[in-house]
């Protein structure tokens, strides 16, 4: 079994900054294209982003254009982490954040293209 593991959520005033953490035991996966999704009260889990394999260089891609330009995915192989950097928040983060891994090893979109799954972490954005 492939456990993921989200850390770094909590409480952030707007226009604040938060650095999410998703890491790995399974040191076979380093480098492994990981996905971040998120999902707010009542909608529907919407996929953020996704980094690629180290292999093929780790570029990241935005799916959310409510976040580009705010949110960074980037990693840290050395430490088997993946992070999510959310600078300039908004209310409407607010959110449970998921990290996520294809076993394909590239990046995909969709929910249901994703086979490994974190516990999440409460994000909230509020005054």
């Amino acid at each position: 079994q492939v456990q993921l593991v989200e850390s770094g959520g909590g409480l952030v005033q707007p226009g604040g900054s938060l650095r999410l953490s998703c890491t790995t035991s399974e040191s076979s996966l380093v480098g492994h294209a990981i996905g971040w999704f998120r999902q707010a009260p009542g909608k529907e889990r919407e996929g953020i982003g996704c980094i690629s394999t180290s292999f093929i260089g780790g570029g990241t891609t935005n799916y959310v254009d409510s976040v580009k330009g705010r949110f960074t995915i980037s990693r840290d192989d050395a430490k088997n982490t993946v992070y999510l950097q959310m600078n300039n928040m908004k209310p409407e983060d607010t959110a449970v954040y998921y990290c996520a891994l294809p076993l394909p090893n590239a990046c995909r979109k969709a929910p249901w293209e994703f086979d490994y799954w974190g516990q999440g972490t409460q994000v909230t954005v509020s005054s």
